[in-house]
Order: C-alpha cells, then structure tokens, then sequence
C-alpha cells in the first residue's frame, strides 16, 4: 500500500493513542511519544511495525503518541489511519 496524504486515527485521551502516518520516500519511519516507553516501548514499536506489515506498507513516517494504550487498539490505530492516509475509511 501507498500512503498518499498526511492522515490520523485516535485521540490522545487515557488509554488510546493518536497515530499519524504521512507519505515517506522510502523507508518506515517511526517516532513513538509513550506515558509507558520506557517499559513497553518495544511492544509498541512491535505492534506498529508488524501492522504495517500486514498492511503492506513500506514507505511512511508514523509517529504515535500513546497514552497507555493496549496493542489491540494501536493496531486499530496504525490501520485506520493508513487506510485514511488512501482514501478509504472516511475521515474523524
């Protein structure tokens, strides 16, 4: 998949996240922002990678700014704001 247009899924409330994916020439960039970094900052990095993955992209900047989420939600996340960023999935 081609991310096309700058796009976000989320908010930045109590156990959510708010992920931005913008086009990248080409590679994945990712930035993560975390209540929690220090102790889950590789699951989260993990979760969005392996969810890009599945999505197959290969070339975004992603920057995640999580609050505490669970990894089912920053998946959630990281798709619905990929799919935003394509055209699809309509807009918050």
């Amino acid at each position: 998949m081609h991310i096309e247009k700058t796009a976000a899924a989320g908010t930045l409330e109590s156990s959510d996240c708010l992920v931005t994916v913008e086009p990248s020439a080409s590679e994945i960039k990712l930035e993560i922002e975390s209540v929690v970094l220090s102790q889950y900052g590789e699951e989260i990095r993990g979760t969005v990678l392996e969810t890009l993955k599945s999505l197959h992209v290969q070339a975004a900047s992603v920057h995640v700014q999580d609050k505490g989420a669970l990894n089912c939600v920053i998946a959630a996340r990281v798709e619905a704001a990929v799919l935003r960023a394509q055209g699809e999935g309509g807009q918050e």
